[in-house]
C-alpha cells in the first residue's frame, strides 16, 4: 500500500490527541500536518496540548514541534499538502458540516469523528465490518460537491459500536432483528474528560448524556439502510429504544441489550455464538492494518465482559459479548462492550480511513 500524507484537524482534543498518537507508526498514514482552532493555531503542538494531554503514553516525538494551523482560514494551504484529513472538532454542528463542506470542495477527502453529517443521505456512514457496501455513494456525493477526489465519510457514534455489532451479524444470517431496547453505561471520556478535568464523576452516576439516546435510536438505522439511487435509505427496522447513562469509568462503553427477534426467526442459544465466533468482515478479510483478527468476542463467565480487564483487547479494536441468555419479556438479553475512543471513535476511524484506502478512494 502506498503511503498517503495526512492531516489531523481538531488535533489538540481529545479524540484529536488519540489520532496523534494511533497514527504515530502507522504503515500507511504519514501525519504530515496538524490543525486546530484560532486559539492553538501558530504555536507549537507541544506547546498546545502541554497542559491538556489525556493520553497514557507522550505527545509522539515527530508532532512536539509541529507548528499547528489554522483549521478555517488555513484550509486551502492544509487541503493542497495531504491526500486526505481525520477531522475531530469541537465546534457547533452547522459549523462543522460547513468546515467538512469546505475540505471537500477543495478536492481534500474528510475522515470524520463528527456527527455533523451522520445522517447526511448521500454521506457514508461507516461502520466496517458491517457496512462496507456504503463507500459506494461516494461516486453520487462528489457528483453533488462536483468534486473528483473530495468527499466525506463519518464514524458512528461511540456506543452503537459496542452493540449494534453483536445485532447486526444475527440479523444478516436470517436471523431477522425485530425489537431492540439498549441502556448504555458510559465513560467519561465520550464527554472529552478524565477524572482530573471531572471530578464530579467519581462516585457518581449520572442519568443523562445530551443527544445519545437519540442517536442511539436512529443511527443504527442507517447502518442497517441501503443505497437507492444517490441517497443512502434508512432502514424501518430494527425498532430501537435506549437508555444512555455516564458512569464513573475512565474508558469503555457498557450495552445491556434486550432482543426481539420476528416470529419464527429466533436463533438458539449455540446459533447465536456461532455466528458471532465466525463473523469477518472487509477489515479482516482485507487484513487492514487496525483491523481486530477477531471482531466479537464471547466470554461464558457471568461476571464478564469488564472495562478494565476487556477494553484494550486486540489493542482495543475488538467488540466484547458475554451473558447471553433468554428474557422474560423479549427473546434474549446480553452485554457488550467497546472501547468508545479507539473502536468508537479515533481507532474506528482509522480503521475506516484504511478501508477507503484499499479500495482507492484516496488515489
Amino acid at each position: 500500500m502506498k503511503q498517503y500524507k495526512v492531516g489531523i484537524i481538531g488535533a489538540t482534543g481529545m479524540v484529536g490527541q488519540r489520532f496523534a498518537t494511533l497514527l504515530e507508526n502507522h504503515p500507511w498514514f504519514d501525519v504530515v500536518l496538524l490543525a486546530a482552532s484560532e486559539r492553538s493555531a501558530g504555536k507549537t503542538y507541544g506547546e498546545a496540548v502541554q497542559n491538556s494531554w489525556k493520553m497514557s503514553t507522550p505527545v509522539p516525538e515527530k508532532l512536539k514541534d509541529m507548528v499547528i494551523y489554522n483549521a478555517e482560514s488555513d484550509a486551502q494551504k492544509i487541503a493542497s499538502l495531504v491526500d486526505f484529513v481525520f477531522c475531530a472538532v469541537n465546534m457547533k454542528k452547522d459549523e462543522i458540516r460547513a468546515l467538512e463542506e469546505k475540505y471537500a470542495r477543495l478536492e481534500c477527502p474528510v475522515v470524520s469523528n463528527n456527527s455533523a453529517h451522520r445522517h447526511t443521505p448521500d454521506v457514508p456512514m461507516l461502520l466496517p465490518e458491517l457496512n462496507p457496501e456504503h463507500v459506494a455513494i461516494i461516486e453520487k456525493q462528489r457528483k453533488r460537491l462536483g468534486t473528483k477526489r473530495g468527499f466525506i465519510a463519518v464514524k458512528p457514534n461511540c456506543s452503537i459500536q459496542c452493540y449494534v455489532p453483536a445485532l447486526f451479524p444475527l440479523d444478516k444470517a436470517g436471523y431477522t432483528v425485530k425489537d431492540v431496547l439498549v441502556c448504555t453505561y458510559q465513560a467519561i471520556s465520550g464527554a472529552g474528560k478524565n477524572f482530573e478535568t471531572w471530578p464530579e464523576m467519581v462516585d457518581n452516576v449520572i442519568p443523562f448524556i445530551g443527544g445519545e439516546e437519540e442517536k442511539s435510536e436512529k443511527e443504527p438505522l442507517k447502518i442497517w439502510g441501503k443505497i437507492d439511487g444517490d441517497v443512502i435509505v434508512d432502514s424501518q427496522r430494527p425498532n430501537f429504544t435506549a437508555q444512555c447513562i455516564r458512569v464513573p469509568v475512565s474508558d469503555g462503553h457498557t450495552g445491556a441489550v434486550y432482543v426481539r427477534f420476528e416470529a419464527g426467526k429466533k436463533p438458539t442459544i449455540e446459533e447465536c455464538l456461532r455466528i458471532w465466533k465466525d463473523y469477518k468482515g472487509a477489515p479482516q478479510e482485507l487484513h487492514l492494518p487496525s483491523a481486530p483478527q477477531q471482531f466479537l468476542h464471547y466470554f461464558s463467565e457471568d461476571n464478564q465482559p469488564q472495562c478494565k480487564e476487556k477494553r484494550d483487547l486486540e489493542n482495543g479494536m475488538a467488540v466484547s459479548i458475554g451473558r447471553l441468555r433468554e428474557d422474560t419479556q423479549f427473546d434474549y438479553k446480553f452485554v457488550c462492550l467497546a472501547h468508545n475512543t479507539m473502536r468508537g471513535a479515533a481507532g474506528g476511524a482509522v480503521l475506516m480511513a484504511e478501508l477507503l484506502a484499499a479500495k482507492g478512494y484516496f488515489d
